[in-house]
């Protein structure tokens, strides 16, 4: 096992924290429901995941989510989505970038981590977020209604959820990649000198 270093416990907070920032700038697409939203609050994640390996990725995941609780709007239910979304991407695409550790590999490793929380997202949407919703916010009916005002045929949440939210997560997850792919080399180097001249021992 790699050593756990007090370093890399103050990054991974350091990492939590901006990613519960992240979270907070958030925006609708004109593509998709005004209430499903865009944010990167998952790029602090894959980092953490590349940087460290997937478990750490997906402790940023829930430390961000953990925070975000004291604001919640969400019952928790918002959070836990999020979390299990976050940490399917950041775990999957962190597990196959520690065991292929090459740029083809972090290639591999964000579509792969990207597929993994478009398909993870359909469960959880169906069957825990949209339900919850449903009985507390919106009538599901009017929930497909938003849907259909877009595309008629989503006249199912089945549907609605393939269509739409599938796609989104994926395209989200590959929106996050491109980000941390354009700045994780530098910000690799940078965390390995600043490493090598503090030169801790393991936890």
């Amino acid at each position: 096992m790699r050593r756990i270093t007090a370093k890399q416990i103050t990054t991974i907070a350091l990492l939590s924290a901006l990613a519960f920032a992240l979270m907070l700038i958030e925006f609708s697409l004109p593509i998709i429901p005004a209430f499903v939203k865009l944010d990167f609050s998952e790029v602090p994640a894959l980092i953490a995941a590349f940087l460290f390996g997937p478990v750490q990725g997906i402790a940023v995941c829930f430390l961000k989510n953990l925070i975000h609780l004291t604001i919640t709007t969400t019952g928790g239910v918002g959070e836990l989505a999020n979390f299990l979304l976050g940490a399917s991407f950041a775990g999957m695409a962190g597990l196959i970038y520690r065991l292929r550790h090459t740029f083809s590999g972090a290639l591999i490793s964000c579509v792969s981590g990207s597929a993994a929380m478009a398909i993870v997202g359909f469960p959880v949407n169906y069957f825990i977020t949209y339900p919850f919703y449903a009985r507390l916010f919106l009538p599901m009916e009017a929930i497909i209604g938003m849907y259909q005002a877009i595309l008629p045929a989503a006249n199912t949440l089945e549907k609605a959820l393939l269509i739409f939210n599938t796609p989104f997560n994926f395209v989200k997850g590959l929106l996050v990649s491109v980000i941390v792919l354009l700045c994780y080399k530098r910000l690799s180097n940078l965390y390995k000198r600043i490493d090598r001249k503090t030169g801790e021992v393991g936890l």
